[in-house]
């Protein structure tokens, strides 16, 4: 085998190694709780991967018109996590995906902010106004008491 084509081996082998971790980075799980799918957001976050990982929920709740609550879930995310990702920015964007959803009729809900992410997101100076638990199982207790209220 000649260099060329070891190289030419190794770029593909990596392109295949990108699209299973860029399809792996926005997984959606759907909930014990009827209506509500969970999004796990642990490790590096990037312009990229946030971006696609609205572009995955998005496009999931159009093909799942019965779900209603969306639950994402930050307890996997380190303030080195987001650490090239400009906190305002950060804010930004989770204050765009808020609004999307809203538009199309979810509730967003985050749980799981490392209280340094928020004191970061805090110092820089956007205001977000989003539903927020400590956890995703106080999440999942406040919509199941208000399922039983409804019943």
């Amino acid at each position: 085998m000649t260099t060329e084509q070891e190289i030419l081996e190794l770029k593909e082998q990596l392109e295949y190694y990108k699209s299973i971790v860029y399809n792996m980075s926005s997984p959606i799980i759907p909930s014990i709780v009827s209506k509500t799918i969970l999004v796990p957001v642990a490790g590096y976050i990037y312009r990229e991967r946030f971006n696609n990982i609205e572009t995955e929920v998005l496009t999931y709740i159009a093909e799942h018109r019965e779900v209603e609550n969306v639950v994402f879930d930050y307890t996997g995310v380190s303030t080195d996590d987001v650490s090239s990702f400009d906190f305002n920015e950060l804010a930004l964007a989770i204050s765009n995906l808020n609004s999307s959803l809203k538009l199309m009729g979810m509730r967003p809900i985050y749980v799981g902010f490392n209280p340094k992410l928020i004191q970061e997101i805090v110092r820089a100076g956007v205001h977000v106004e989003i539903e927020t638990y400590q956890s995703f199982r106080s999440a999942l207790q406040g919509l199941l008491n208000e399922e039983k209220g409804k019943l």
